[in-house]
């Protein structure tokens, strides 16, 4: 016998004037980068870095640029490219829902690099900062995938599952609170606690560690969570996911382990 908790059943839309609606899944993005921005200018002025609060403060707008439109473009190329294709006007309805994590992560590292290059600053040192915080926005971006009622888990007899809407009548993980939990609250503090040791001192272990602890607790949330319907299982009992975790599992660990000299 299945038991579940009711799912709180909140508007997704915080209000509306005419065509003009605030979500809270936009609203979450904003709160992600306005509040990551000033933890990261915070840690740029207080720590002795070489990266000055100024330089974190002309970010901002690259980094609201590379998460848009890579998350955009990555969830259109990489969940529902037939889609998209036979509907070209929806892909920029950003507004609906449809971000993917991982193409948003390839956006703003593209956009790091070309201002860093711009700007003349080390690319690592940069990396390191911008790392810690990223995951105060994968929290924001979770909840509000969990007040959506979209991206739930797997059918479950636990006593916190739930019955989503557009979930059938079984009760299933809240994968997303577990990912607001793991991806978010969790691999902060473990990025803050390692800011306080010696390894902050290697550009570029702090970014490796984000990369591979982002890799890790998303790799085990899957299992929890219900796979994509128009994907299903790629490889075995392996998402998309996990597939697309892999390479970044092997890049942290390379930031993490290579040489101390290289600093560029």
């Amino acid at each position: 016998m299945f038991s579940a908790i009711a799912f709180p059943e909140i508007d997704p839309i915080i209000f509306q004037v005419g065509p003009f609606a605030i979500r809270w899944y936009a609203l979450a993005y904003v709160a992600g980068l306005i509040i990551g921005w000033q933890l990261m200018m915070r840690f740029a002025g207080a720590e002795g870095s070489r990266i000055s609060a100024k330089q974190v403060d002309d970010f901002l707008i690259w980094a609201t640029l590379g998460v848009i439109f890579g998350g955009r473009l990555g969830y259109v190329l990489f969940y529902k490219p037939d889609y998209y294709l036979s509907n070209p006007g929806e892909i920029f309805m950003v507004w609906q829902g449809g971000m993917s994590f991982h193409g948003g992560f390839l956006g703003v590292v593209l956009a790091t690099i070309l201002y860093c290059r711009h700007k003349k600053i080390i690319i690592l040192e940069f990396g390191d900062l911008l790392a810690t915080v990223v995951p105060v926005g994968l929290f924001f971006g979770r909840i509000a995938n969990f007040i959506n009622g979209e991206l739930y888990g797997r059918t479950t007899d636990v006593p916190w599952g739930m019955v989503f809407p557009g979930g059938g009548i079984l009760p299933r993980h809240p994968s997303q609170l577990y990912e607001a939990l793991l991806e978010g609250a969790v691999l902060f503090a473990i990025l803050l606690i390692f800011r306080k040791t010696r390894y902050a001192n290697k550009p570029g272990f702090i970014m490796g560690l984000f990369f591979a602890g982002y890799a890790v607790a998303r790799s085990i949330v899957e299992f929890f969570r219900e796979p994509d319907a128009y994907l299903g299982f790629l490889v075995g009992s392996l998402t998309m996911g996990q597939l697309l975790s892999l390479p970044m599992l092997i890049v942290g660990f390379y930031f993490m382990l290579r040489p101390s000299h290289k600093s560029s």
